[in-house]
């Protein structure tokens, strides 16, 4: 099937040329949006129409004349239908969609894969301060960055995951003199406990092991505690050290490692900052304003100028983060990713117009962001919104231990980042179809049932007769399994992980269809056979889709009051 796509895009190309010579078009196969239209549907005719001074529908005429001479349309297309103004839809032939099972058995783990491209991208997304443990927000983003990982790495990208945090100012700080007040035996709601204070169980679970001189390990940093409740600075470095492992024991429980993690006091202590700043200043980008030094993001897009240096001498929030992505342009990533929550929405022109004014041929529109919403938690038909443990909100490991790590991952990436999103902790318990990421990890371990019964009867899927394969939910199917490599390439142009939970649950809502219409372990040894290898080549695209999203596929499952009948 990728063969035979492949070769009609070239007859396409072929044939628009040939009708308009002087058309500057690319023209692309889309997808109806009623199957019953056909497998692939060709516009370009509306295109053409302006260029070749005729209507849509007789260009759509010429079109399909010369489409029907073209060899690759007379091997893999089963018929041309003129459909509305101009549109063309295209019914394949049964051996193009045949041909993607062999596609898939030839390659099972690398169907869908580009080769590596020799470019490098950057994924930073959680970059939590450590000052609590990681809240759904978190959660959302690290699924959202996870994933965007995956997917681009199935596109030949160099990826590095990287964790941006800070571990000295003001949230800091209260995280030490919190841990302070536990330590002199303080709690929550005491008269001389401070307003600001964090308030969670985990500052009383802190102050106790610093008290027992303990040493704490987190992936890019250790501390080993004095004991001395005097030694703030002591507090301050143990707290942050604890927090930053309580996050990693988070992430590894999400399945989430990080390559590097990059301290924003370091931008500091390097100079970076102020050597940004200096080379903003000498390109001209700045002015001086009531006593602030301004940046001309106005001159970059920005609805205005925006402040740089205050008049207490502190740099606002979005300066480091000019310095930051300088950091990582510097390092060789010619693509970054941000995925970050919508409240940082309005730093995105400021930074962007900083990166530009610096001169370093930092290309426009450097980073990208994925914005997400925060996300509703739903118990019981009621909203959940405290954790004994954090004292305010639903943590990440709240989620995974009133779900699993699964569900927390398939449901969190199944919307659009930027829509509001509730997690319905019943939904995500239920062992039935109601339950997407059940719904299509059943359609994994069902396959795997059906596999197996076939090797105990000695059937197997190698050599088997592919032409076999024409009932109608199989030739659905298969067309189906033909879009993955595009859906993977278009959801990583589109920054939307997303697209790849709705491709998998087409996916198993395909499946399942055909499980209900046909049987599989037939008497007919040939086309037992064959279906089986139409199982076989299902079952590697599913676990190939859940594995871009960090999904695990399980080889056996039980559904609620099932019964099966392969």
């Amino acid at each position: 099937m990728i063969q035979a796509k492949a070769e009609l895009q070239r007859a396409l190309a072929a044939a628009v040329a040939q009708l308009a010579p002087d058309a500057a078009l690319t023209p692309q196969f889309e997808s109806p949006k009623q199957a019953a239209h056909g497998d692939l549907a060709i516009t370009v005719a509306m295109q053409l129409a302006k260029p070749l001074r005729s209507n849509p529908r007789a260009v759509a005429e010429q079109l399909v004349a010369a489409l029907k001479a073209q060899p690759a349309f007379e091997r893999w297309v089963s018929a041309l239908e003129i459909a509305g103004p101009g549109f063309i839809n295209l019914r394949l032939a049964p051996a193009a969609k045949q041909a993607v099972v062999a596609e898939v058995l030839a390659a099972p783990d690398a169907f869908g894969r580009q080769p590596a491209n020799g470019q490098k991208l950057m994924v930073e997304f959680v970059s939590a301060n450590p000052t609590g443990p990681l809240h759904v927000g978190h959660a959302r983003q690290g699924a959202l960055g996870d994933s965007l990982c995956h997917l681009f790495q199935t596109q030949g990208w160099d990826v590095t995951r990287e964790f941006y945090y800070n571990d000295a100012g003001v949230q800091i700080a209260t995280l030490a003199n919190s841990t302070l007040c536990r330590i002199k035996g303080l709690k929550p709601g005491d008269a001389d406990w401070p307003e600001s204070a964090y308030n969670g169980d985990y500052i009383a679970d802190i102050a106790a092991d610093f008290l027992a001189k303990k040493t704490v390990k987190a992936d890019d940093r250790e501390f080993t505690a004095s004991g001395d409740p005097d030694d703030l600075d002591g507090i301050r470095q143990f707290a942050v050290a604890y927090l930053r492992h309580e996050q990693d024991l988070d992430l590894q429980a999400f399945s989430v490692q990080f390559d590097n993690y990059y301290l924003e006091s370091s931008l500091y202590t390097s100079g970076r900052v102020e050597k940004t700043v200096n080379a903003l200043i000498a390109a001209g980008k700045t002015y001086e304003k009531d006593g602030a030094l301004w940046l001309r993001s106005t001159d970059d897009g920005d609805d205005k100028d925006r402040v740089m240096r205050k008049t207490d001498g502190s740099f606002t929030y979005f300066v480091p983060d000019v310095a930051y992505h300088i950091a990582k342009w510097e390092r060789g990533f010619t693509k970054v990713i941000n995925c970050q929550g919508t409240d940082h929405h309005g730093t995105i022109a400021r930074v962007r117009a900083g990166l530009q004014g610096v001169g370093l041929g930092i290309p426009q529109g450097y980073p990208d962001y994925v914005l997400n919403t925060m996300v509703r938690v739903m118990r019981n038909g009621a909203e959940v919104k405290i954790s004994k443990r954090a004292g305010s909100y639903v943590t990440l490991r709240d989620l995974i231990d009133w779900t699993s790590r699964d569900a927390v991952r398939f449901f969190l990436i199944s919307r659009k980042a930027d829509t509001e999103f509730t997690f319905d902790i019943d939904l995500a318990l239920k062992q039935n179809d109601e339950n997407p990421v059940f719904y299509v990890q059943y359609a994994h371990a069902r396959i795997c049932s059906v596999l197996a019964q076939g090797a105990a009867q000695g059937l197997s899927p190698e050599g088997a007769d592919l032409s076999l394969l024409t009932a109608p939910a199989e030739l659905a199917l298969m067309l189906k399994l033909s879009e993955y490599p595009e859906m993977l390439s278009s959801a990583a142009a589109s920054l939307a992980p997303h697209d790849v939970a709705f491709y998998v649950r087409d996916l198993a809502a395909a499946f399942h269809s055909y499980y209900a219409a046909e049987r599989f372990l037939v008497e007919d040894k040939a086309l037992a056979q064959a279906r089986l290898a139409l199982l076989s080549a299902t079952r590697h695209v599913l676990r190939n889709a859940l594995a871009v999203l960090g999904v695990s596929a399980p080889e056996s499952m039980v559904r609620a009051e099932q019964q099966e009948n392969a």
